[in-house]
């Protein structure tokens, strides 16, 4: 990919907050943020400028924003037995002032739909009901709607979104890289016996209780792990971000150098649809070489292709960048160009760039993508200092959330006064 290189102004700003875990009652509290210097470095396109709006909470996942301001954030690791936070400013100025944690459970996906909050463990997902101003009723008593998700402890994030027909979808990543199931073999078996509970997307009712398997329907297949999804209001169809795989070079030395397992496979967009397959763990996508190519597990060698129906994905980025973040802007305080278009959060680095921990954003029109993609907002990592965006939302004000969950910070990136 071409890169980009915007320069701007970006103002950072030093006011955060400290956690308060207990569920009630929620207290006010500040502290200076103490490390500026990330922020202070960062780049975006002319006109936008960013706040740091929280600090030092570990684990900061995905993120959903009320219309009444608030902003819940998920963790993925406990702080003080609590694994949500909930973000509030209370004078109107602009400064989360307050905040509260509830939710026993770590995880990564979090949602807002229809005066309801869902969200997930690694193992399920709940339900809480919204009051008038966007917050949880009662936060110690959710609705679980679904139970019994494969965690295996590799690749297991939960991310969840929800369609305007009552319908939740939720990613159950794989555990293996690419169904070597003997651990001992270079040979997977075939058919994959994964597919039947993980490497895809299932939907579920997203008012219906305890849930399982058997309850969902399995909407699309042949994903490895897709921690990025959400749902577009304009298309009115589902999209997501699948982490490639990896060990191309360490399994097979005899078909890829350690250079070419560094730039494959790409990192892949696609708009999924009931009964998409994807083609994992049977192919991959060669950016270079625009195509499916057959997995070295079965039969390939980097360039034989395989006689299959697998979606071809509607982008392509460098390998390995690891997007866990996606977000379709809905909103009309950001300019023209970035209405309807996606924003991409990457969780890690590329050797093809020789750069990562970016947000990206891709342009879309009539419902496709309508341009390459473009760096827009970097500069998360400095020397050893890195912090890792993760989650997007976008908030009451059309303003765009980031967090970071290496460091615990949050950002808040605006256009104009």
């Amino acid at each position: 990919m071409k890169k980009l290189i915007f320069t701007s102004g970006f103002i950072i700003g030093l006011t955060a907050l400290t956690l308060n875990v207990s569920a009630a009652p929620p207290r006010k509290s500040a502290i200076q943020f103490s490390d500026s210097s990330v922020a202070s470095k960062m780049q975006l396109p002319a006109g936008f400028t960013a706040t740091v709006i929280f600090d030092s909470l570990s684990g900061a996942r995905h993120l959903a924003a009320n219309r009444q301001g608030g902003l819940y954030v998920k963790l993925s690791k406990l702080r003080d037995g609590k694994g949500i936070v909930y973000l509030k400013d209370t004078n109107g100025d602009g400064k989360f002032d307050q905040q509260t944690a509830f939710g026993d459970y770590p995880g990564t996906g979090i949602f807002i739909k229809n005066d309801y909050l869902y969200a997930s463990s690694n193992d399920d997902v709940y339900r809480y009901k919204l009051d008038s101003k966007g917050e949880v009723i009662n936060p110690g008593e959710p609705d679980k709607i679904i139970v019994g998700l494969v965690n295996r402890n590799r690749d297991n994030a939960k991310s969840i979104t929800v369609d305007n027909s009552g319908n939740i979808y939720v990613n159950v990543g794989s555990y293996l890289g690419a169904c070597l199931i003997d651990p001992t073999s270079t040979v997977a078996p075939n058919p994959c016996p994964l597919l039947d509970s993980v490497g895809g997307i299932w939907q579920f009712k997203a008012d219906k209780l305890n849930q399982q398997y058997k309850d969902a329907v399995h909407y699309a297949t042949g994903f490895k792990h897709s921690v990025g999804i959400d749902w577009n209001t304009k298309t009115n169809s589902l999209f997501i971000l699948e982490h490639g795989r990896d060990q191309l070079h360490d399994l097979f030395p005899q078909y890829y150098t350690a250079e070419q397992a560094s730039l494959l496979p790409a990192e892949t967009m696609y708009e999924v649809r009931k009964g998409s397959n994807g083609g994992w763990p049977y192919v991959y996508y060669d950016q270079f070489q625009g195509k499916k190519v057959l997995s070295p597990e079965y039969g390939g060698d980097g360039k034989k292709t395989r006689a299959e129906k697998a979606l071809h994905p509607v982008v392509a980025f460098p390998a390995h960048l690891a997007p866990n973040g996606l977000l379709f802007y809905s909103g009309k305080k950001f300019p023209q160009k970035y209405q309807d278009g996606a924003f991409v959060a990457f969780h890690a680095k590329s050797a093809e760039l020789q750069k990562g921990y970016f947000v990206a954003f891709v342009p879309f029109k009539n419902g496709k993508p309508s341009g390459k993609w473009q760096i827009f907002a970097e500069g998360f990592a400095i020397d050893k200092d890195i912090h890792k965006p993760c989650g997007l939302a976008m908030g009451a004000d059309g303003s765009l959330y980031v967090s970071d969950d290496a460091k615990g910070t949050i950002y808040r990136i605006q256009y104009g006064k």
